[in-house]
């Protein structure tokens, strides 16, 4: 049953159609006698008014007609009313000639029938298109009260932009023209706006057409362009810059001026687009109850918002900070209510309460993001680390298992690959517990790695940025410091589609791109809040901390990776892991960490590894400054 708003919507266009269709048989009449209808014809003209909206109002109905947008109409909807309209002469064509017989249908010009639906098709697809016309004549008319705007990029997404812009009469954007370096879009006409000139262009464009903002639309090119479009339109004298979101933040694929937001760092960054196979994500979120540990901090709650988008049949938010998980709550309730959502306030160290979640709840898909990440403060608490990141996950794992999860996905890092530091080493006995427990139940275990995220909480960026605001020096640790990065929606996205392709037992690994010098991004930041590097504000170097090396190792596993049908994501070829080795260790590391006495803790850890990885680098001493400079 349709509700009353619903209907409310469907009914003026019903009536204007009747009404057009009338008027458009009437008019055909018209045309054809040139104004001079005999009388006799006039039963004709009410009797194929009756059968032409008995053929077409179902059939307009049937193609979509009624069930649109008034102020987005595109040329979908034209498309569909040729169709219907094509569609519904063929009909009412029939009809005439199965009632040619009846004395009203007999000896009037077939030339109406054509004439009365080209006309039909010309005054429905116009009462449509009403709104937005008027809309577009009334923004040209206020354009004093809105920015003059320059759009970069003239494909699908420059046009998604514009055409919102338009059907917005609240926009706050004057679209001016755009650019773009495609040389066969120059001159072209998009919705009646100019494509200007190219992205050199922009200073000459600015001057010229008075622009006061950009909004970067390209779907091509990749931070490159990006990077490009924002310094020469700062140069320009442009101040306000905004970005639409890359695919991996719009799932559908669809702009709208809703989506507009900020030019950041992370967009200026030499990151490749990432391709999702969206189906295959929806096929394993869609209707399932969904597990995050770890759901407060930047990864969990990152994932909770993805997993949002897919349509789950609940998800369960678990988490011990209370004001984080309040946080991603109140944010899920807003941005989608009509998820069922439940959050849980606990330590994943809880055996007891673990398992009561799992009995109560039932999770189908586990995403174990609850981690301590921060390298050197695990270095100074090795037992925290142990205890969280190894037993934490052996009580998930476990919990898993016991109650018939389908899928566990162990959120991991390429600090995992030769680990040296406390994190790492804890990590990587993680990875190991996964491929222990796959196969033990139908549970399937599945590890993702992957490097430093951006702007996660804690992570450089935000330090550099409040570095930055406060007119002091940028601390970089050393000169020739490199980490691999990655957004933080495309890398829980892939970690997803790793879940999804996933058959158990697997260690993936996501391509993080080119490593990038930890003072190129200080320096970068520097410009982009619109100082001069060593100028404006300087850049120190800090002594090395404990626990970190001057580069993280390629990501792969020591004895390679295989690719799978996702280009980001690769499958690390590990050796079997001796689960009787694997317990002793743990049975170890346990009494060890009661005892919480570090260094014993610390060289437990090492001679673990060691016993567990035929490959393991045992030469790294922790004492080798070399491989110990700081992040």
């Amino acid at each position: 049953m349709l509700n009353l708003a619903q209907k409310g919507r469907k009914l003026p266009f019903l009536i204007v159609d009747i009404i057009l269709i009338a008027l458009a048989i009437y008019l055909a009449f018209f045309l054809r006698f040139e104004s001079q209808i005999p009388a006799n014809y006039l039963p004709t003209i009410l009797g194929m008014i009756i059968i032409a909206l008995i053929i077409s109002v179902p059939i307009f109905y049937f193609y979509g007609l009624y069930s649109f947008s008034w102020s987005y109409v595109s040329t979908n909807e034209l498309i569909s009313l040729a169709k219907a309209a094509v569609l519904s002469f063929l009909f009412f064509g029939a009809s005439t000639f199965i009632l040619r017989d009846q004395e009203i249908f007999q000896g009037f010009p077939r030339s109406t029938l054509i004439i009365s639906y080209f006309l039909i098709f010309l005054f429905c697809g116009a009462a449509r298109f009403s709104k937005r016309i008027y809309l577009q004549t009334l923004q040209k008319g206020a354009m004093g009260e809105k920015e003059r705007t320059l759009i970069v990029g003239a494909e699908d997404a420059g046009e998604q932009i514009l055409r919102s812009i338009l059907a917005s009469k609240n926009s706050l954007y004057f679209p001016v023209g755009f650019v773009d370096n495609n040389p066969v879009k120059q001159g072209e006409l998009i919705h009646g706006v100019k494509v200007l000139g190219k992205i050199d262009d922009i200073p000459l464009i600015v001057d010229k057409s008075d622009i006061k903002e950009m909004i970067i639309a390209l779907s091509s090119g990749g931070a490159e362009a990006i990077k490009k479009a924002v310094e020469t339109g700062r140069k320009a004298g442009v101040r306000k810059i905004k970005i639409i979101p890359s695919v991996a933040e719009i799932i559908n694929g669809k702009v709208s001026v809703a989506n507009i937001r900020e030019v950041q760092i992370e967009d200026l960054l030499q990151r490749e687009p990432v391709s999702l196979d969206s189906v295959s994500i929806g096929n394993f979120i869609f209707g399932k109850s969904i597990l995050v540990t770890g759901a407060a901090g930047s990864i969990g709650s990152e994932l909770c918002r993805q997993i949002a988008k897919f349509n789950p049949s609940q998800l369960l938010l678990l988490d011990q900070d209370e004001t984080g998980i309040f946080n991603i709550s109140e944010e899920l309730k807003y941005n989608n209510p009509k998820l069922n959502f439940i959050p849980i306030i606990s330590n994943i160290q809880d055996k007891l309460k673990t398992e009561k979640i799992f009995n109560e709840f039932h999770p189908d898909i586990v995403f174990h993001a609850a981690a301590y990440k921060h390298v050197p403060l695990m270095e100074e608490n090795p037992d925290e680390a142990v205890k969280n990141n190894i037993f934490g996950t052996k009580v998930i794992t476990e919990a898993s298992l016991k109650s018939g999860a389908e899928k566990f996905i162990f959120v991991s890092t390429d600090k995992a690959v030769n680990p040296i530091s406390v994190m790492g080493q804890t990590k990587r006995i993680g990875e190991m517990i996964c491929q222990t427990l796959n196969q033990k139940n139908k549970t399937k275990f599945i590890s993702v790695r992957f490097g430093n995220v951006l702007d996660s909480r804690g992570s450089v960026i935000p330090i550099f940025r409040e570095q930055i605001k406060s007119g002091r020096a940028v601390e970089v640790t050393h000169p020739e410091m490199k980490r691999y990065f990655m957004v933080i929606s495309e890398a829980c996205l892939l970690v997803m589609q790793a879940g999804a392709i996933g058959e158990g037992g697997e260690v993936f690994v996501l391509d993080m791109g080119e490593p990038i010098k930890i003072l190129d991004l200080a320096r970068e930041m520097i410009r982009f809040s619109g100082f001069e590097p060593d100028k404006d504000i300087p850049i120190v170097f800090t002594e090395p901390r404990p626990g970190e090396k001057l580069f993280e190792e390629i990501l792969t596993s020591e004895e390679g990776t295989i690719a799978t049908q996702n280009q980001k994501i690769f499958k690390a070829k590990l050796s079997l892991v001796d689960g009787r080795k694997l317990n002793n260790c743990l049975e170890k590391l346990e009494k060890i960490t009661q005892r919480k006495e570090k260094e014993k803790i610390v060289n437990t850890l090492k001679d673990s590894l060691k016993q567990l990885i035929p490959s393991y680098k045992a030469q790294k001493e922790r004492d080798n400054k070399s491989l110990f400079l700081a992040s």
